[in-house]
């Protein structure tokens, strides 16, 4: 019995349509935009877009389907790449079954019977959000192996007038930076072969109009939420048609599917708006906060950290940590982290890792008068690991030399004096949970900062072929492991910074630590850029000391705390360093944070429109009730009197009053010596009435401030 196809199926949110033709051909998008009401038929959409037969061009244009095909005829980047024992690399799947179990998903089945494959196209809408998701599988229904080479999450159709691309690159201790290209005739490609999701090659882009900026413009936001091997291209047409790809980057030889066998890709994320740059993020946002977050963390403010790392490094006594603990608690920390260097052999970088045990000879009485002196000051405690990975100059290493991937007989390439552990191993995945299951079964821990802390260069398993897809599944099968056993632990997604930041993982960890830089001005730009696609609760942020660490930049107290203020707070310094007055500037964003942290973990995000100079958002409750605003000054202004800064996102009709909570006030002065040149206008507009609307239409004119300075707005409902 043959089953009835539906020509069209479309998928409609709060903003946005997305039109698929099915027929018995393959499926193609038809239309992705703004949402259309129920006068606008399929039937129109597919007469719009008939195209006239051009000279020297085929006749019958090939499809832009989901998964686009060699087989096809289509001459652009296919969606798959697979060969056999005959002609499988020409394969043309046709629509066999759509069943569309709820109003907002549906799967698409396509089987190619004369070569045997299936293709399957998993689709949903999150109506609340608008973000899309795909994903496709790949099945061997014939009688011979296949190798599958590539297969794209999906295929998106790009209408011709976005031609503007936002990529993110970057490297250590510079994540997230954005990148600004022009579409053009040809691929834009980035591919990332690092086995982590990376620093310079993040998985996500933005392609929008030219005319669009922060606040309003089209645009059409992609990410894969995926912590591997990762490719993405956006591509125009020679016959003008543009269209975005993203998938798993496999490598040679890598995946083999037997009789029977599937692959499934991972899950590609879009999301379009009619209003600009960070309208796209609020969807995203609003994504990831109802359907990636989980309940438990959801309903738990999100607690201040102490983190050890920059305060001490290698340098661990029981009596110096219980001396920070009770410094943090002093200042507000709810959660104190120990950091590297609380296992045996670990003295610095160089050996240790692979031995999880706590070093007797630093804790002889191991972690419990540590744990139990900054649980009785009401803090939480954390611990920093790193599982996947081993130093040479370890007993896991001597023990098990033949644990770790690797190309041999080819020289392993140096990375931080560390190797990477073959998670595929049983023996390898099995020691890692009985290590990290004994320790938070042990002590009374509930946070796990995970990191991982090198590229995976020599990415061999045991057997020679190319293992980061099952790597990856099997570093979240760990972290899934132990969430099930110990539920109420959060983790971090660590890797010497932000190199693993992706949707992928999030499904299995609470929080992403955004940078190992804290220096508050390249902060501002790695904040940013991870703004675009993860809410600020996700965002871990942290104070660090006066001189950065790493870019030697020294910065005061107000401008670091300013910042550390709209992401998940924390601080990572010696905090026996502090002068009395920087205490009393943390202490005072600390309560803050705590006062206003449900508004920065809940609110929608609006970025401001400003000059290079400076940089400036807002986040607004969803109600508009509410709203915090940062400006902070990059560098000296360019003219003698600063601009007018707009704010975004309020109720025209409400009438707000604006607070100055920062810098904060002594008294009723602000500190003249630190942040302004002049006399200041800020004493005429502290607590005064204004509309949203003179905020938004007008503005503020800002005062002269000296460079490496912020100033942090409370506006709120007035009645």
């Amino acid at each position: 019995m043959q089953v009835q196809i539906p020509e069209f199926v479309t998928l409609t949110g709060n903003q946005t349509s997305l039109t698929i033709a099915l027929g018995r051909q393959a499926p193609q998008i038809i239309y992705w935009g703004q949402r259309l009401s129920s006068k606008t038929s399929e039937s129109m959409l597919t007469k719009l877009r008939i195209r006239q037969e051009v000279p020297a061009s085929p006749t019958r244009e090939a499809k832009r389907s989901l998964t686009t095909t060699t087989g096809e005829g289509f001459s652009g980047s296919p969606g798959i790449k697979l060969s056999g024992n005959a002609d499988e690399w020409a394969v043309v799947p046709k629509v066999t079954d759509v069943n569309q179990s709820t109003p907002h998903s549906l799967v698409i089945s396509n089987i190619d019977e004369t070569r045997n494959i299936e293709i399957k196209h998993n689709i949903s809408i999150d109506p609340d959000s608008d973000v899309l998701s795909f994903s496709t599988s790949v099945i061997n229904r014939g009688t011979d192996a296949l190798n599958l080479e590539w297969c794209t999450a999906a295929t998106l159709p790009i209408p011709a007038h976005i031609s503007q691309i936002l990529g993110f690159e970057g490297h250590w201790a510079g994540e997230f930076h954005e990148q600004h290209s022009e579409q053009f005739f040809g691929t834009y490609l980035r591919e990332n072969r690092r086995g982590r999701t990376s620093h310079d090659c993040f998985p996500g882009l933005i392609m929008h109009a030219p005319s669009c900026d922060q606040q309003q413009g089209e645009a059409y936001g992609f990410h894969l939420g995926w912590s591997g091997n990762h490719r993405l291209l956006a591509e125009k047409m020679a016959d003008g048609r543009a269209f975005v790809q993203l998938g798993e980057l496999l490598l040679p030889g890598e995946l083999t599917l037997s009789v029977g066998e599937s692959y499934d890709s991972p899950k590609l994320y879009a999301t379009y708006s009619t209003k600009g740059l960070s309208g796209v993020s609020r969807h995203f946002h609003r994504y990831v906060r109802s359907q990636i977050i989980k309940f438990d963390v959801k309903q738990k403010p999100r607690p201040v950290h102490y983190n050890t790392w920059e305060g001490i490094y290698f340098d661990h006594d029981v009596d110096t940590l219980k001396g920070l603990a009770d410094r943090a608690s002093e200042l507000g920390v709810e959660r104190f982290v120990l950091d590297d260097g609380w296992f045996i052999g670990r003295n610095d970088d160089t050996a240790g890792l692979g031995d999880w045990y706590v070093d007797e000879s630093v804790y002889p009485d191991g972690l419990h008068p540590v744990v139990a002196h900054v649980n009785k000051l009401g803090m939480e405690f954390g611990l920093w690991v790193e599982p996947e990975m081993v130093n040479p100059d370890s007993n896991l290493f001597r023990a098990h030399p033949d644990w770790i991937l690797s190309t041999k007989p080819n020289e392993d390439v140096g990375f931080r004096n560390q190797l990477v552990l073959d998670l595929t191993r049983s023996e390898v995945f099995d020691y890692l949970f009985e290590r990290l299951d004994s320790l938070l079964t042990e002590y009374n821990i509930g946070y796990l900062k995970w990191d991982m802390n090198r590229d995976i260069n020599q990415q061999g398993d045991q057997y020679g072929k190319p293992a980061i897809h099952r790597q990856t599944h099997a570093f979240y099968n760990l972290l899934a492991k132990l969430k099930d056993a110990h539920p109420n632990v959060e983790i971090e997604s660590c890797s010497s910074g932000g190199a693993r930041a992706d949707y992928g993982v999030l499904q299995h960890t609470d929080r992403v630590w955004t940078s190992d830089s804290n220096d508050a001005l390249e902060r501002l730009k790695i904040q940013k850029g991870f703004s675009y696609f993860f809410p600020a609760e996700l965002m871990g942020s942290h104070v660090g000391p006066r001189d950065c660490h790493i870019t030697h930049r020294h910065l005061t107290m107000s401008m670091r705390a300013s910042v550390a203020l709209f992401g998940h707070m924390g601080m990572e310094m010696d905090l026996r360093e502090l002068t009395d007055q920087e205490k009393v500037e943390l202490k005072a964003m600390v309560n803050l944070y705590k006062k206003h942290r449900q508004l920065v973990h809940s609110g929608e995000l609006y970025r401001l429109q400003l000059p290079d100079y400076a940089n400036g958002f807002g986040i607004v409750a969803e109600d508009k009730t509410e709203a915090l605003f940062s400006y902070s000054l990059i560098r000296g202004h360019t003219a003698s009197l600063p601009d007018q800064m707009r704010f975004a996102g309020l109720d025209k009709e409400t009438i707000y009053q604006m607070d100055i909570i920062w810098p904060i006030k002594s008294g009723d002065h602000w500190p003249k010596e630190s942040i302004f040149s002049f006399k200041t206008n800020l004493p005429l507009l502290d607590g005064q009435h204004f509309t949203g609307e003179a905020l938004m239409q007008l503005g503020k004119q800002l005062p002269r401030l000296a460079p490496n300075s912020s100033l942090l707005y409370y506006l709120h409902k007035v009645g």
